[in-house]
């Protein structure tokens, strides 16, 4: 089993509860410290050093689980790594934009394509960490959303081209889980104060300050990553998985929205949410 994005969050709660099933668990970490944080608490996990955006060390990993598992292959990969930008898209700088998609979408593709032989082998399953942001697009949170939804086309279209081989392809959509996600969204909206021409908080301040207030009651509301990881366990070991696994309260409420209320009714109720005329 390869998780990626397995330093904090879900991921590392994903490796620990995976670990502590029984499975054999590579936890896709990028510095030193958290791979020996993670071996701390559960001496049985193994670290590799994965960093989504740089080929060559998405290369050495699988080269180093395929010698780890042999020919046998490997049971599943957990697409977890990602982060969250957002901001309003009329200012949001485009290279921020492309970092999104580089790391939530390309690298996602990067790291199945490296593994998809131990996972023919098996076969094996992917699960791609989604979000509810993946179905349900919010003012301000364009750039993660737009990832999200991204790997969702992904992963419909992984499950049609891999059927032949009995390689299932999960969707997993959390809401708001307690995780440093969060905190790392503060910091980045500290850096985007920082940065954004005048105009942008002239037109938009209200919304910003709205948006910093929601974080931080997501980061205190938010369901345990364990959740999660619960989820995922499931979705490696069902006879029959589902295409989609819905995680949280606030994620299962916005999906009824999303189905029931016409766009515009929700892009009214969305607005109102973020104090937008």
């Amino acid at each position: 089993m390869v998780i990626t994005g397995a330093s904090t969050g879900i991921g590392k709660a994903c490796a620990l509860h995976l670990a502590q099933q029984g499975w054999r668990v590579f936890a896709g970490v990028r510095k030193p410290a958290d791979a020996g944080s993670l071996q701390q608490a559960n001496p049985a996990i193994e670290p590799v050093f994965v960093d989504v955006q740089k080929p060559d060390t998405i290369s050495a990993a699988a080269g180093q689980v395929a010698q780890a598992v042999g020919p046998g292959g490997l049971d599943g990969l957990v697409n977890n790594a990602g982060i969250a930008i957002g901001g309003p898209l009329e200012f949001l700088p485009l290279a921020e934009f492309k970092k999104q998609l580089d790391v939530n979408v390309t690298g996602q593709i990067a790291v199945t394509q490296a593994f998809l032989p131990l996972l023919r082998a098996k076969p094996g399953r992917i699960v791609n960490m989604s979000s509810i942001s993946g179905r349900v697009a919010t003012p301000f949170v364009g750039p993660y959303s737009a990832s999200k939804f991204a790997l969702e086309a992904v992963t419909d279209t992984l499950r049609g081209e891999l059927h032949p081989w009995g390689i299932h392809v999960v969707s997993v959509q959390p809401g708001a889980i307690a995780t440093p996600i969060w905190k790392k969204a503060q910091t980045y909206a500290d850096y985007l104060n920082k940065t954004l021409p005048e105009e942008c908080f002239r037109l938009y301040r209200t919304a910003f300050d709205d948006m910093a207030v929601s974080v931080q009651q997501a980061g205190e509301r938010g369901v345990p990553p364990e959740k999660v990881a619960q989820t995922v366990a499931r979705a490696l070991t069902a006879k029959r998985p589902k295409t989609r696994y819905i995680v949280g309260a606030d994620a299962k409420i916005a999906a009824v929205l999303k189905k029931l209320l016409p766009d515009r009714w929700l892009d009214a109720l969305l607005r109102q949410s973020r104090h937008l005329p």
